[in-house]
């Protein structure tokens, strides 16, 4: 669906999306807003019931809303059993990304043997070493370098300041934003007496297709084999990967987790934020980690974890604290079974 600058009529959207219009199929919507600050030409979602007054008094124009809640709705309604999926679809359409003009900007710097498709974009003060190949369509935004030998996929975008180390791979369709590192030296080291020795890091980072990687996260790349992040996986800020680890796809992980060297996380999973991982586990695909958690040891089933103890009064948590430090002197059940995830 091209463009429009005057928006998009109700009956086109629920033609294009598959959508049941209950409203006039000729109202226009031209912007996405919240139902509490919408007004005319805005189109909203609700999917918590929570919202549910900001609903009743919504001005925007149509709300994307499923079969049960419809009733509630003031405005023209766009009907669909996940409301949020479908407004997703059209705000990707109302708020398209920009379109960079191909072409290498003159402040930039590129190598003579890198090789860059006629339609990608390089940026001002972009850095392009020897080797490295763009796709049609990719861009490579301000300030990023991408080292000898990386390959950059097709309609992929480096935003800005982003940094692939060597031989880093990734595919068509990605997103990273900007202070992403790829494939800097994981944590590897030897230890020799009180001293440590450094660890030649030179396996690579491969990223899949559809990845999204959001501000400052850092990917180490192999120490000998490659670090991989597999199709469809997003990834969200200040998140820390270490060497060797593999993410399933379709995976999600939310902010400043941190995963230690040769984990393997499997398809489907989701992590919440502050997660941290010890290095050399297995998780099974689907499982769903809660924020905050510690996972000390592989997770074999699919199922939901969690770990961490939510926040109370300071006079409770100190009264927990003294129950905690009386646990060692309780005699443990010979009874019951351990509650570990990869007991058989």
């Amino acid at each position: 669906m091209p463009v429009q600058a005057d928006g998009y009529s109700l009956g086109e959207l629920a033609v294009r999306f598959g959508l049941e219009l209950r409203g006039d199929p000729d109202l226009r919507v031209s912007r996405v807003a919240t139902l509490h600050h919408a007004a005319a030409g805005g189109i909203s979602f609700f999917a918590n019931p929570r919202y549910r007054k900001q609903l009743e008094a919504t001005a925007a124009t149509a709300v994307v809303i499923s079969a049960e809640n419809a009733a509630w709705c003031p405005a023209a309604a766009l009907v669909d059993a996940n409301p949020y999926l479908s407004y997703a679809r059209i705000a990707a359409v109302l708020h398209p990304a920009p379109v960079a003009p191909p072409g290498i900007h003159p402040s930039a710097v590129v190598a003579p043997g890198a090789r860059i498709d006629p339609t990608a974009t390089v940026a001002a003060q972009a850095v392009v070493e020897e080797g490295v190949t763009l796709g049609p369509r990719s861009f490579v935004g301000p300030g990023c370098v991408v080292q000898q030998g990386c390959r950059i996929g097709a309609d992929s975008r480096l935003v800005a300041r982003v940094t692939l180390c060597p031989d880093s791979q990734l595919g068509e369709r990605c997103i990273l934003h900007p202070g992403v590192v790829i494939g800097a030296d994981g944590f590897g080291f030897a230890m020799d007496r009180h001293t440590w020795v450094k660890i030649p890091q030179i396996g690579a980072v491969r990223i899949g297709d559809d990845v999204e990687i959001g501000a400052n996260t850092t990917i180490d790349c192999g120490a000998i084999e490659d670090t991989v992040i597999e199709n469809g996986v997003k990834l969200d800020n200040q998140i820390q990967i270490g060497h060797n680890v593999t993410i399933g796809e379709h995976t999600a992980i939310a902010s400043c987790t941190g995963i230690s060297g040769s984990t393997t996380i499997g398809k489907r999973c989701i992590i919440g934020g502050l997660v941290g991982m010890a290095g050399h586990l297995t998780i099974a695909d689907d499982v769903v980690i809660t924020g905050f958690s510690m996972i000390s040891a592989s997770i074999r089933r699919p199922g939901s974890y969690s770990s961490g103890i939510p926040a109370e009064a300071t006079k409770v948590w100190w009264k927990r604290v003294a129950q905690f430090r009386k646990l060692g002197s309780v005699k443990p059940s010979s009874q019951g079974k351990s509650l570990r995830s990869d007991d058989e």
